[in-house]
């Protein structure tokens, strides 16, 4: 598989290039709606990198910023052509939109910071983890299709961790993750020898907040903060339909509220002890 094909990251990097041009050009969304014959929240969406971009519209775009940068011009172009081809996951079916982004981001990162409030993170559980918490997801159940497409997505999604050039992961995870009884002991304990021996992974980082620790900075709701090279990084932020985050003060933020989350856990060392207790627990 190819991590890298994926139209997410250049419609991202193309979206933030068109924001930055039209607020050079001093218009606003509705100005540059009112030329296209679009609405405002169109513009907007192409901004925020959630649709791709006809090569017709992106040249009237930057006929209406002025732009007469050739090598400009050409990289926005490409970038456009490549935001209009399929990603790896398309063939998986129809996965939800924000989490189509979401992946499709994460096969760019080279380093992901992940805070998790509830559940093992996508990248580091098990298949038969994976399920159950797909099942309790949807309570009325999913056709067994629809289950097997999310579940093969997140196992080549895992492959970003084992790949020659490994993706850089530090997971801080809440004890309720370790200590919920997730699909019945046995799928417990084996997620949670899985967990610990990635734990122990030159490119993997998990620590644990105790439930000792009491309140902490993180209590709102998990999220991610992926690291790209040569580009800035993106925040996503757990709900009901995931949100995106670009701007740099909005990662700022969730960058120190991680630091703060890290330094308020155990070790990876003390973290990887208390999840071999854990493990004992589900016997």
């Amino acid at each position: 598989m190819s991590h890298a094909h994926s139209p997410t990251f250049p419609r991202f990097q193309l979206g933030k290039q068109l924001r930055r041009l039209r607020e050079q050009a001093r218009l606003t969304t509705e100005d540059v709606g009112l030329q296209l014959d679009c609405s405002p929240s169109t513009i907007s969406r192409m901004e925020g990198g959630k649709v791709g971009i006809r090569r017709s519209t992106l040249e009237q775009l930057l006929k209406i910023y002025d732009v007469d940068d050739r090598d400009l011009t050409e990289t926005l172009i490409a970038l456009a052509k490549e935001g209009k081809t399929r990603g790896w996951f398309a063939r998986f079916g129809d996965l939800p939109s924000h989490y189509s982004r979401y992946i499709g981001l994460e096969s760019n990162a080279i380093e992901m910071r992940d805070y998790e409030a509830l559940v093992v993170p996508g990248l580091l559980q098990t298949e038969e983890y994976t399920r159950a918490l797909l099942a309790a997801a949807s309570p009325s159940g999913e056709s067994e299709d629809a289950v097997q497409a999310h579940v093969n997505a997140r196992r080549e999604r895992q492959e970003l961790l084992t790949k020659a050039d490994p993706l850089q992961f530090i997971a801080v995870l809440d004890e309720s993750v370790i200590r919920r009884l997730i699909g019945g002991p046995d799928v417990m304990r084996s997620q949670l020898k899985h967990l610990a021996d990635m734990g122990r992974a030159r490119n993997v980082t998990v620590q644990i907040l105790p439930f000792s620790g009491g309140a902490y900075a993180g209590m709102a709701g998990s999220f991610a903060i992926l690291k790209f090279q040569g580009a800035p990084s993106v925040v996503y932020a757990e709900a009901m339909a995931g949100d995106i985050y670009q701007e740099a003060g909005d990662v700022q933020r969730y960058h120190d509220v991680f630091e703060s989350l890290r330094a308020a856990a155990l070790s990876p060392f003390e973290s990887i002890k208390l999840i071999e207790s854990a493990i004992a627990g589900t016997a």
